[in-house]
């Protein structure tokens, strides 16, 4: 018996041991959250008694060269309901599918749901927000919200780009710059109880918010519309599929305008021309969508044609396998091995010199100055050139250049080639190459972005773009200035020539495929002035009808817009 008040006695000290033992241990646990975690259980606490709505920052602006306001934004609002702070929803529900045209249904599913804040509708102009404010409804708020705004609609429309609802970039420079265009958002807390509901009288806690800075271009917008009319007027005249235009500095890769007509709406981006409206709301809606957008300029490719005939002219004075003087014979063709490749001139051009071959863009001459060269060394003037990898340029979806592999260029292919055909590029690329080749040798990187800005005009961030000097010497940039300046006054360019300028340029026509479908490009590239180029002009026309020889329709189409930019660049 004694043994068992003994044993009793030592259960009961474990048992108040281990009592004390959870005392000391929920002591220590209380001291630590209160003393060592109470500004963190403070702020939790205080995260569940507040609401946070956003406060949408303002986009920053982006502007052409001289400071012209090309994307900006205008204030508009974002009506939302809160569930649990709504007094009268049936009243809530008529006004608001009142003053916002919404269907009564879909405001009610909206405001019915149990939900911390629900949206009803974003973008709603400023006056409409005002007047649904002074209703003065519990659980409805207005905030206040940005929209963004082109002053000019269209132009520039696959340059520019455009934003989506939640203002980020979609397309264009929108995307490209678009984390230094978007801003910080801000913040307004306010204070619940339990239920969700405000605290009467409760102060209101606001964070402002930052707006973004501004993206300054080299794009004028005075060229961009003197390209934008020209490309028009040319579309609509040849019935063409689509007409391009490019001007740019081929000293450093300032892009001063890039149009793709037909353009966009930009303050309207997703509603489909005509020619595409029967597609709205079906499945293909957003294929048309894409095509409306794309940019020919950057994301196509295609056979250059002629205008290829400068960098054959390029590599063959660098490896000095060609003089200026010497006599080539056109019958109008040549044989390539079991090949027959003809001359555009059916007739032949008879004998003519290196210089005449190339004012008459003859093939033959230069499919014998590319066999001169080799496959070999051809491939390797086409890396040395940039012509292997993309631009670099500052727009989305570059496409790259569809080559041979070195391997697979036999003759045949290295004589077509050599007059722009059997393989692709863009025409940026084509634009940049002619650049680097004119400028003395450098190759740049086309960009049309030059700074970042903020609203007072300080610089905040200057944009840099890489540059590689000695793609070829200063002899053979100076000596192809010179040749392709006699192109447009005397060869197969003169339609370009403008009394009292020297031009230099070139002229082409090529077939696109397959080459059945007798579908041809048109295209003539100049620069101006010829002895030290400040400014360069490609124009491209897509499936013209009628007529569609490059010195014929698109020769002329350069020559009106350097009779308007040459006198305001004053050049």
């Amino acid at each position: 018996m004694e043994r068992n008040k003994t044993c009793n006695r030592k259960k009961i000290m474990v048992f108040f041991v281990c009592v004390l033992m959870a005392a000391l241990v929920l002591f220590g646990r209380l001291v630590y959250l209160m003393v060592f975690r109470s500004g963190y259980y403070s702020a939790l606490a205080q995260n569940l008694q507040q609401r946070e709505r956003d406060i949408k920052a303002a986009r920053g602006k982006i502007i052409d060269a001289n400071g012209v306001v090309l994307a900006a934004n205008r204030s508009v609002c974002t009506i939302s309901v809160i569930h649990s702070q709504m007094e009268d929803p049936e009243a809530v529900i008529a006004m608001l599918s009142s003053e916002l045209d919404i269907p009564e249904e879909t405001v009610r599913k909206r405001v019915e749901k149990v939900s911390s804040i629900e949206r009803i509708k974003s973008n709603v102009d400023k006056e409409t927000g005002d007047k649904i404010l002074a209703y003065g409804y519990a659980g409805v708020k207005v905030d206040e919200d940005y929209k963004r705004t082109y002053p000019f609609d269209s132009l520039a429309s696959k340059v520019l780009g455009f934003t989506g609802g939640d203002n980020q970039g979609i397309i264009g420079l929108e995307v490209v710059y678009d984390k230094y265009l978007q801003g910080t958002n801000g913040k307004i807390l306010t204070y619940t109880d339990a239920q969700g509901r405000e605290v009467p009288n409760a102060r209101e806690e606001r964070i402002e918010p930052v707006s973004g800075n501004n993206l300054q271009l080299s794009l004028d917008s005075n060229i961009q519309m003197f390209c934008t009319q020209a490309a028009e007027k040319a579309y609509l005249q040849k019935e063409a599929d689509g007409v391009s235009v490019i001007v740019m500095n081929p000293k450093n890769g300032e892009m001063y305008a890039m149009a793709d007509y037909p353009e966009f709406q930009l303050n309207d981006p997703f509603s489909l021309p005509e020619e595409y409206a029967q597609y709205a709301g079906t499945a293909q809606e957003t294929e048309y969508q894409n095509r409306m957008w794309r940019n020919w300029c950057v994301s196509d490719t295609y056979e250059p044609g002629s205008i290829f005939k400068i960098i054959t002219t390029a590599a063959a004075l660098e490896e000095d396998l060609v003089e200026l003087n010497e006599t080539f014979h056109c019958p109008g063709y040549i044989m390539v091995e079991d090949r027959r490749i003809r001359c555009h001139k059916t007739a032949g051009h008879g004998t003519e010199t290196f210089v005449e071959g190339l004012q008459n863009s003859c093939n033959p001459v230069f499919i014998n100055v590319g066999l001169r060269i080799g496959a070999e060394r051809y491939y390797e003037y086409f890396k040395k050139f940039g012509l292997l990898s993309k631009t670099g340029i500052d727009l989305p979806g570059e496409a790259g250049t569809i080559m041979h592999n070195k391997d697979d260029i036999g003759l045949v292919e290295l004589a077509t080639i050599s007059f722009g055909q059997s393989f692709q590029i863009t025409p940026v690329q084509l634009a940049t190459a002619v650049s680097s080749l004119i400028n003395g040798g450098t190759r740049v990187t086309p960009h049309f972005g030059r700074a970042i800005v903020d609203d007072d005009g300080n610089v905040v961030k200057k944009l840099e773009y890489p540059e590689t000097e000695g793609i070829c010497s200063a002899e053979t940039s100076a000596t192809l200035r010179t040749l392709l300046e006699s192109v447009v006054s005397e060869g197969g360019g003169n339609k370009a020539y403008i009394e009292g300028f020297e031009i230099g340029g070139k002229t082409a026509t090529s077939q696109t495929l397959p080459r059945s479908a007798n579908k041809y490009i048109s295209s003539f590239l100049g620069f101006a002035p010829a002895d030290d180029p400040q400014v360069l002009v490609l124009v491209i026309i897509r499936n013209p009808q009628g007529v569609y020889y490059g010195g014929t329709i698109a020769a002329p189409v350069a020559k009106e817009i350097f009779e308007n930019i040459l006198p305001y660049l004053d050049k």
